[in-house]
């Protein structure tokens, strides 16, 4: 299907009539939650949201690795609430533990955000219950919801969205018909717009780059620059995110020669998830595929560690939004 939605397939005409009933509803939804404010918890402090309004991986989890950043730069002790997508056998609410906690136990984004930015974070699918048991769990001043856009019970204070550069809106339909979860005309009513691989700022979105910043030995935690690699051009790669070959093309990048295995998003991996690849060469994969490798890596295993960018205009429109949220809290 998603092949489908970003390459504007004529079949899928036949599915307007539904995406037409589906589009009003969520229209409709969004307005009853905007129509009677008690409907929406709003949080003591400010509350950033983070989403897309596309099917399909866009770039949240960087953003909100960069945001966790900026904030801390700033002074402020930033929270993320999640709804922890794939987490079984777990009691909701939740904070996630990152030296205990397994990705089946929590999702692997959440423990990802967790292990690397050294924040609390919740999961919940309530986002509401979410941030209420953050705030009861941890001394934090701003809490940052990963995805949640259409999650209107929760009050916000910021939304961006994040869209992917290269697949954009796809056929700009909603679904089943396309990729969209709410109608395009969404984009303005949001806060920011961000586009994941855009070259430039332009009027219509901030553009944000990922930039590979190092190579991670699963096993050992050893760390190379991604400039200095030294173990050989023709490599495994796996990703198992929104759009894996985003990552294939940044390791092509790096003078690398990546024979690619895409995974479904959230994909769950064993060691026979990897029969395929070559045990002679390094293999490389995303660090979200990392987090749930760790109990079976081999010892030429890594991970390609990334950061977002993003420019300075991104940042003084940051900064404006959050102050007039400080200001009126």
């Amino acid at each position: 299907m998603l092949r489908a939605w970003y390459q504007s397939s004529p079949w899928l005409k036949l599915l307007r009539p539904l995406s037409a009933v589906y589009a009003s509803a969520v229209v409709r939804r969004r307005h009853r939650y905007l129509n009677d404010p008690e409907r929406v918890w709003l949080a003591p402090i400010p509350v950033i949201v983070v989403g897309n309004i596309t099917l399909g991986g866009t770039g949240k989890t960087p953003m909100c690795i960069w945001l966790i950043s900026y904030l801390q730069s700033i002074g402020l002790k930033p929270g993320v609430i999640s709804r922890g997508y794939g987490a079984e056998g777990t009691e909701f609410p939740h904070l996630v533990d990152p030296q205990v906690d397994t990705p089946e136990q929590t999702g692997d984004e959440p423990l990802l955000i967790a292990r690397r930015c050294a924040v609390p974070v919740v999961i919940d699918p309530d986002r509401p219950r979410a941030a209420q048991y953050l705030l009861a769990s941890a001394q934090v001043d701003v809490i940052i919801s990963d995805d949640g856009l259409q999650h209107y019970a929760l009050g916000r204070d910021l939304e961006i969205l994040i869209l992917d550069a290269a697949r954009g809106l796809g056929n700009s339909r909603c679904l089943p018909e396309g990729p969209l979860r709410e109608p395009a005309a969404r984009l303005r009513s949001v806060d920011i717009v961000v586009s994941n691989g855009q070259a430039a700022d332009d009027a219509n979105a901030f553009a944000m780059t990922l930039a590979p910043v190092a190579l991670v030995n699963i096993c050992t935690g050893d760390r190379i620059p991604a400039a200095q690699w030294q173990g050989g051009q023709e490599v495994e790669a796996v990703a198992g995110i929104g759009n894996p070959q985003r990552f294939f093309n940044t390791l092509k990048g790096l003078s690398l020669q990546p024979n690619g295995h895409a995974f479904a998003d959230h994909a769950q991996y064993t060691p026979a998830s990897f029969v395929h690849c070559d045990p002679g060469k390094p293999l490389i994969m995303t660090e979200k595929d990392a987090v749930k490798c760790t109990g079976f890596a081999r010892d030429n295993w890594w991970y390609l560690s990334i950061d977002a960018s993003l420019s300075d205009a991104f940042t003084s429109r940051l900064q404006q939004c959050l102050e007039t949220a400080l200001r009126q809290r």
